[in-house]
């Protein structure tokens, strides 16, 4: 097993500032980014396997890629609340926000638990964790009852006027996301959506207008007409 020491010298053996400076321009913070391409780090991961020792060690190092791979070899039965959150408050970019929800954090435990509670909160990376969590719940929480989604649109509700940029796309994909769910969330999905229209907000008429094209398209309805 290779020591976070070697992975951090093989990542930035790697370093590309063109790639640096592409990312930068999709909004990717260019802080000690190494501009390494995401199916790299998957092919390290998997030689590497999972270790959740060697994933917070990679995370401490605050090595823009290192943190992405600690997300892929993290172990999330062994992920803590506490790790959660203390994760959560490192977020400084939008793409690590997004691969550790949607690679880890959405199948611990606590994922439910940590929707709601973040997508409340003021920081704007930790509030967008928890609509994409809620987003990413939609399809990977196969189990999950429908009541478990319902909770989530009050909170799509209350936080759509956040008119910032990286808040907003993920309300909009929380609620795209969970009104693709099922037929019974689509039509409760889409409720919401027309509540949005009547907010004197931007914020809320974009991500309105925008899920509603979705989620009333003859492709999604054709999709939940077939599950049943």
């Amino acid at each position: 097993m290779p020591s976070a020491e070697e992975i951090l010298t093989l990542l930035k053996s790697q370093a590309n500032p063109e790639n640096v400076a592409g990312m930068s321009r999709f909004g990717i913070n260019p802080h000690n980014t190494l501009g390494i391409s995401i199916p790299t780090l998957r092919q390290i991961a998997r030689q590497v396997g999972k270790n959740h020792a060697l994933a917070e060690e990679l995370w401490a190092s605050g090595v823009h890629e290192a943190r992405l791979l600690a997300a892929f070899i993290e172990n999330p039965r062994a992920v803590s609340e506490e790790q959660m959150e203390r994760w959560a408050s490192d977020f400084d970019s939008w793409d690590v926000c997004d691969q550790v929800c949607s690679n880890l954090f959405d199948r611990t435990p606590f994922a439910f638990k940590k929707a709601q509670e973040w997508s409340i909160r003021s920081e704007e990376f930790t509030k967008r964790a928890g609509f994409v969590l809620m987003a990413c719940l939609a399809v990977h929480a196969k189990k999950a009852r429908d009541e478990e989604f319902e909770i989530f649109f009050p909170l799509i509700l209350q936080e759509a006027v956040d008119e910032r940029n990286f808040v907003k796309k993920a309300v909009n994909w929380a609620l795209r996301g969970v009104g693709k769910r099922n037929f019974n969330l689509n039509q409760k999905a889409v409720q919401t959506a027309r509540a949005l229209q009547k907010i004197d907000s931007k914020s809320a008429r974009w991500i309105a207008a925008d899920a509603l094209r979705e989620l009333k398209s003859e492709a999604v309805q054709t999709k939940l007409a077939e599950k049943g």
